[in-house]
């Protein structure tokens, strides 16, 4: 069993949303994921989907695309997005959830020897987008990776492998410390994933901080492919 990952897919099956307008390279992007997707992942490979799969508005609207993404292979495990409009009710999406498509918000799901742990997570201070205005959402979202992680210790068993999936950069590029960070360093967290970048701006792809792995998997900044976690 492998873990990959990817992030950002920006799918827009029912939403009047085309990516290419964000320039040439996003032409055609799902089909360049789907031919990349099938030629890594096998039916029992685990693909962690962080945030941001979805233009739609309404829940019928993402479920369209998730459906696109449950017919590739491998177990998927879904974050929301700060785009993700139509992620509305965990209950609501975890019911119509497709065959091996499994959606974390604030908790975590165990497969053998890894444990993913998922939340949304913030902006955090040092990013160049950071305001006085985001200090409340940040603080929230930490309480809520703190949730995630008591779920964690519910399931965890010796030797697993636990990943923290979480949208937002969990640091800025000077890898500065943040309540995300301390969280996954007391939780034994090996391993982050996370998007929401997109454009040129330097970010490392992998970088490593206090012994946690970190994996910037925001689709075009991998040049659409899935990178290897585990």
């Amino acid at each position: 069993m492998k873990v990959w990952a990817i992030s950002d897919l920006h799918l827009s099956g029912r939403a009047n949303k085309p990516m290419d307008v964000f320039g040439p390279g996003w032409e055609g992007h799902f089909e360049k994921i789907k031919r990349d997707w099938t030629e890594k992942v096998g039916a029992d490979d685990i693909v962690l989907v962080g945030g941001d799969t979805s233009w739609g508005m309404k829940l019928d609207e993402g479920m369209y695309d998730v459906c696109e993404v449950a017919a590739l292979p491998g177990k998927k495990v879904f974050i929301r997005g700060n785009h993700d409009y139509w992620w509305s009710g965990i209950t609501r999406i975890r019911a119509r959830a497709p065959e091996n498509c499994y959606f974390l918000q604030n908790d975590c799901v165990r497969f053998g020897g890894v444990v993913i742990a998922g939340s949304r997570g913030w902006t955090c201070p040092g990013s160049a987008d950071f305001t006085d205005h985001d200090l409340v959402l940040y603080k929230r979202e930490a309480e809520r990776f703190k949730l995630a992680f008591s779920e964690v210790r519910a399931v965890r068993k010796e030797g697993d492998t636990l990943i923290a999936l979480i949208h937002y950069p969990p640091f800025s590029v000077k890898k500065e410390d943040t309540l995300f960070t301390g969280l996954f360093e007391e939780n034994g967290v090996q391993k982050a994933v996370f998007g929401h970048l997109h454009g040129a701006g330097y970010f490392p792809l992998k970088c490593e901080k206090a012994g946690v792995e970190y994996f910037l998997t925001s689709c075009d900044k991998t040049k659409f492919s899935l990178t290897e976690i585990l």
